[in-house]
């Protein structure tokens, strides 16, 4: 077992609050760690202060100096006036200048062809196209093409990217990733499953997507109330441990206060000469005083808010065209909409399910066609942006801008400071600045002021960026007893599962396809359609091949043929189980998952080996 990276005896506070004190966390090698708790807990700074971004007030980090961490920043940083270029390429990266230089030359529209010849050359000489290749398909998967591009004209979106590709590209030894799958559509996302999984890579990672941490960690650390508990399993076994601990910490907490309660009826008719015996007593009452004062009160946020009625006319949709720049972004989309509907919205980014929303939701008018709201229907829109808040605004005067009271679905009516703190925030928070909020927090809040308009017709645009997972949880409850209409653009496939029996799908050519179903269901119809498709193919490859290519082999190229055939598919069925072995495999086992790794390669390469020779039968 190695340890790559040590917290010891951590401290660190923010405006004068402990988030945690004496804190103590390891890292090993090959371990890949989630890291799980509550908006406000420290999660970030804790990250933060692992990759070594600032100092700590107490405590130490641990590392041999040559442990290379790589760190995702949940709003990532860049030097001034830099293009995507100068940012990706390392000017201490030989091969990766030349790739830089290689690229740029290839952008331009007449490259001249000498200096291109010299590049081929060098990028031969340094073994540096495969690693071209890999650069490529990185920068290409998160949608990274014009190299030459400023970064102070991407979004936000685009830069959380463009930082996750370079992160990608450089590969360190340490991967600290703070939400690395925000603005990533759900094909990434997978792809991204894969690249971390891949090999023995160590990781420690924040991330509400359950689906994610699922498939890709298998130690989970909790940060509560500035202490961290470690579970070795997923996230399933981790909720089954977190359930057995609460519940040994409630009966100890009983314990503690029926003794507390005994020794205060003591304290209270104790003698005044105090002996030694009675003097340990008295110390022993006040330590168990201490730790009853500790005890963790697991509070949830409360979403219960009243629903304005509905009538039988929601919102009607006829014909919908929009472009933009010559470009057709909803081609002739057709639906009415009815009581229940709870539609989930996929499609790659840049698709435009933004642009559908805003038509909806009357905040664009389209190209053409007709969009007839009806009288009844009130919007709740959550966006993916959040709200403009003022960093010196309180808490609680940004909630009575819109209500001094608000109805609840009960039918009582509570004051908003009554609100916040069904929502987590403490009359402290309340009074509070925003800029002393956390990122989840603030989305908190903007959900808040969402649900407080009452709506029939709820739009949630990324909702689960950045909330914690407990209030999460919270808000599927409340959507799955939710009677009204429910739109959900999320890159959540868990979320999207849960919540929507029905999909449209923005295919990016200006098509909206409708698919009854939800996510997990369509994935699986695209599968079913693949593996059909990869059928007919074979057969008619084997069909060619009986008929002409056969014919041209001699009978022990025909063998062979059928030999080589054979041995891939149950080469490629070894790699596929050895990879779900390595997954499955304890991240202290280091031994084991350097051999199973160095198997699985010697695989491959006798994959590729058989896979030029079968070409080349295939091609005779």
């Amino acid at each position: 077992m190695s340890t790559l990276i040590a917290a010891e005896g951590l401290g660190h506070a923010y405006h004068d609050e402990w988030l945690f004190k004496n804190l103590t966390l390891g890292i090993n090698a090959g371990q890949r760690v989630a890291l799980v708790g509550v908006n406000g807990a420290g999660k970030s700074t804790l990250m933060k202060l692992l990759a070594e971004r600032f100092a700590p007030l107490e405590g130490k980090i641990v590392k041999n100096k040559s442990t290379e961490i790589g760190f995702l920043d949940q709003e990532p940083s860049f030097p001034d006036n830099s293009s995507i270029s100068d940012f990706i390429f390392s000017s201490e990266n030989k091969q990766q200048q030349l790739i830089k230089e290689y690229e740029e030359l290839i952008e331009e529209e007449h490259p001249d062809e000498k200096k291109l010849n010299r590049l081929y050359e060098e990028l031969s000489e340094h073994n540096a196209w495969e690693y071209e290749h890999q650069i490529k398909t990185i920068l290409s998967r998160m949608g990274i093409n014009q190299l030459q591009q400023k970064i102070d004209t991407l979004s936000g979106g685009q830069r959380k990217r463009l930082a996750l590709a370079k992160l990608l590209i450089e590969d360190p030894e340490i991967y600290v990733l703070d939400e690395p799958t925000n603005h990533l559509d759900i094909d990434t996302i997978e792809w991204l499953e894969k690249i971390l999984t891949s090999g023995a890579k160590t990781l420690l990672l924040v991330t509400h997507d359950r689906y994610f941490l699922d498939n890709v960690c298998n130690t989970i650390v909790e940060l509560e109330r500035g202490k961290t508990f470690t579970y070795n399993g997923n996230y399933a076994y981790f909720l089954e441990k977190k359930s057995e601990r609460e519940a040994q910490d409630d009966a100890t907490f009983q314990k503690n206060k029926n003794l507390l309660k005994k020794e205060l009826e003591w304290m209270r008719r104790m003698p005044a000469a105090r002996t030694t015996k009675s003097q340990s007593r008295i110390d022993s009452f006040y330590d168990l005083e201490e730790k009853t004062k500790q005890r963790v009160d697991h509070q949830k946020v409360t979403l219960n808010v009243k629903m304005a009625r509905q009538g039988n006319k929601i919102l009607e949709l006829e014909n919908i065209n929009q472009s933009f720049n010559d470009k057709t972004i909803i081609e002739d989309f057709s639906y009415v909409f009815k009581k229940g509907d709870r539609i989930g919205l996929a499609g790659k980014n840049g698709t435009g399910k933004s642009t559908l929303l805003n038509i909806i939701t009357g905040n664009l008018n389209p190209d053409n066609g007709k969009v007839d709201i009806g009288d009844t229907t009130q919007y709740g829109y959550y966006k993916q942006g959040g709200l403009s808040f003022s960093g010196k605004e309180r808490v609680i005067d940004i909630v009575k801008a819109d209500a001094e009271y608000i109805k609840m679905a009960d039918g009582q009516t509570i004051s908003a400071s009554a609100l916040l703190t069904l929502f987590l925030f403490p009359p402290k928070k309340q009074h509070g600045f925003v800029e002393k909020l956390s990122g989840g927090e603030k989305k908190r809040l903007h959900l808040m002021k969402v649900l407080m308009q009452n709506p029939n017709f709820l739009i949630l645009d990324e909702p689960t960026n950045d909330l914690d997972i407990d209030t999460l949880n919270v808000l599927e409850e409340f959507l799955e007893n939710f009677p009204g209409i429910l739109i959900l653009v999320s890159h959540d496939r868990y979320l999207l599962d849960k919540m929507s029996d029905q999909l449209f799908i923005m295919e990016g050519n200006g098509s909206v396809k409708i698919f009854n179903g939800n996510y997990s269901e369509h994935r699986n119809s695209l599968e079913q359609e693949k593996e059909a498709a990869v059928k007919k193919q074979k057969a008619d490859e084997q069909k060619y091949t009986n008929t002409s290519s056969v014919s041209k082999l001699t009978f022990k190229e025909q063998q062979e043929f059928k030999n080589l055939e054979e041995a891939l598919a149950e080469n490629e069925a070894k790699v596929k189980n050895l990879s779900q072995d390595l997954n499955n495999t304890n991240p202290s086992d280091y031994i084991k998952i350097q051999e199973i790794s160095e198997t699985i390669e010697k695989i491959n390469k006798t994959i590729e080996t058989d896979m030029m020779r079968w070409m080349e039968l295939s091609e005779k």
